[in-house]
């Protein structure tokens, strides 16, 4: 097994995720089976129970494994599937290793940091690797080299260093180069981070250096010299216009070649596909407004996959879209910001928890029916597409969710039979893959071209079975189906009206769209030229 891990300095946030993926992305072009594993070092045991704001997005994995959102870069950029045992907390390491502890693993011995934690790291890493069938391993330390939290697993890859053959493993250092007023590219903070980190018996043979412009010369002979690495091991990876671009920045420096020199790999030949993807994406010329509602607005990271699979449909569509961020409670507060919705091509109403916003969410669904405007509604959106359409269609006044409303006359949407009495709140959803068995001649069917799907899902309430019949009768069609639990809704007639209980997101691929993003792009796309001959 061959192992590269990255560190990052000087600040956290610095798309040390990115440049994983995008090394990954470059050795699978090679033709090499790739993985990566994400450490986070906070105590949590998962991403699950972490608000938006914290971390971004929870992202959510086949085996329904809760996660930080650079796992979601990692398998786009590598076109995989992952699993939770691909990320690595502390929760998740001093949880095991206290349950050896009270087993009597450790019978007379007294448990510390260092072997006993450190060895636990190791084997968790080892041991995913090992099971992936993976060539190489990619292993990102989420925080920054300094951070107390971070030290075990620092202590844990320096001895994995000392343990495995010099041709096995290389550490990459992600830093920041910040610019003065000058324009000035300033290495010091750079310089510290490495010294810092030679402190803790680590010494990088790659740095990447994260700045607003190309790195320039002087300042790459600078950090060369007092990190001590080749001048051709500094590399830029200065802003891209796009995400997908840094694979193929990073390709033309050289860093492909150096890491496979390292590492004792023969050379393949890239097949290509990437920079294609990247050159369809950049050529789009079409351009359509999509509006996303919902609560975690200031923060675009809240919605990081659905931005991604909203990209992918454009570049599948040759149309670029342009997204707002449309916070739902001005909704509720101005009419007149509902009205302003007509200017855009398409509503996206994403998943979230807690009955903030809900109302405006509903304004935003009834205006997108009414208006015939294409919509697509995810997980919480699927549910209040019911609620909005019960209530407003069906005429079954206050009809609700029990979330939000325990005593609503009309429970359209309820907690899931499983959920009820469930005290933890980590790890407890309905999570991961399910199937769903799609309806014939539905517009489910034509959009994924098959009866048979298998999507994630991150949820605890779902459409109440007792309402289907009465609230198909109005015109609803409930086209996927878990035995009785519904997975896809859609309104028949409409240019696009469909919403769905997964998270088609989580499964979306630059050059392999998921279903509903494509549609929802090519709907979005048709509605702005007939506007336009209007």
């Amino acid at each position: 097994m061959k192992y590269i891990v990255v560190t990052g300095g000087v600040m956290s946030g610095l798309g040390k995720g990115i440049t994983i993926a995008s090394i990954g992305r470059n050795l699978k072009n090679k033709g090499y089976k790739v993985t990566a594993i994400k450490i986070d070092p906070y105590i949590n045991i998962d991403a699950g129970t972490m608000s938006p704001y914290q971390h971004g997005e929870v992202f959510v994995l086949r085996d329904g494994g809760e996660v930080d959102l650079d796992l979601g870069n990692y398998e786009r950029f590598l076109d995989t599937e992952l699993t939770r045992d691909h990320n690595i907390t502390t929760g998740k390491v001093y949880q095991e290793v206290i349950a050896k502890e009270r087993r009597g693993d450790y019978l007379g011995k007294t448990v510390q940091i260092i072997p006993h934690i450190t060895n636990e790291i190791k084997n968790k890493i080892r041991k995913v690797a090992a099971r992936s069938g993976a060539d190489v391993c990619l292993i990102e330390i989420g925080g920054t080299v300094g951070d107390i939290e971070s030290m075990p697993f620092l202590e844990a890859v320096r001895q994995m260093h000392r343990e495995e053959p010099s041709e096995n493993i290389v550490f990459i250092h992600v830093t920041l180069v910040m610019e003065d007023l000058q324009g000035e590219q300033k290495t010091k903070p750079t310089q510290h981070s490495v010294k810092e980190l030679r402190a803790l018996g680590l010494s990088p043979e790659v740095i990447v250096t994260r700045s607003k412009t190309p790195l320039q010369e002087s300042a790459k002979e600078k950090i060369a010299l007092f990190c001590d690495v080749p001048q051709e091991l500094v590399i830029s990876a200065h802003d891209a216009g796009d995400i997908y671009e840094v694979p193929l920045e990073i390709e033309e420096q050289g860093l492909t070649t150096q890491l496979m020199k390292h590492l004792r790999l023969e050379s393949g030949v890239d097949d290509g596909g990437w920079r294609e993807m990247v050159a369809r994406m950049k050529s789009t010329t079409d351009e359509v407004k999509l509006a996303i509602v919902g609560k975690y607005t200031n923060l675009e990271d809240s919605y990081l996959s659905i931005l991604e699979a909203v990209k992918h449909g454009g570049i599948d569509n040759a149309c670029r879209v342009e997204v707002n961020m449309v916070e739902a409670e001005t909704l509720e507060e101005d009419l007149v910001e509902v009205e302003k919705l007509k200017q855009y091509d398409g509503i996206l109403i994403p998943g979230g928890f807690g009955g903030r916003g809900t109302e405006g969410k509903m304004l935003a669904i009834k205006f997108a029916r009414e208006n015939d405007i294409p919509f697509l509604g995810i997980c919480l959106g699927m549910q209040l597409a019911v609620i909005e359409f019960a209530r407003n269609v069906a005429n079954l006044e206050n009809a609700n969710s029990t979330e939000f409303d325990e005593d609503t006359p009309y429970p359209v949407i309820d907690i899931l039979p499983e959920q009820t009495g469930v005290a933890d709140m980590g790890g407890t959803m309905r999570l991961g893959d399910y199937d769903a068995i799609l309806k014939e001649g539905s517009f489910a069917t034509k959009l994924y071209g098959t009866n048979y799907i298998v999507e994630r899902h991150r949820h605890r309430y779902e459409v109440n079975p007792e309402f289907v019949d009465r609230l198909e009768s109005f015109g609803i069609v409930f086209s996927g189906k878990n035995k009785n639990r519904m997975e896809i809704a859609e309104i028949p007639g409409k240019r696009f009206f469909f919403a769905s209980q997964f998270h088609p997101e989580f499964k979306s691929r630059p050059g392999r769209p998921s279903p509903p993003f494509k549609g929802l792009v090519r709907a979005m796309c048709k509605y702005r030229k007939e506007r336009e001959v209007q």
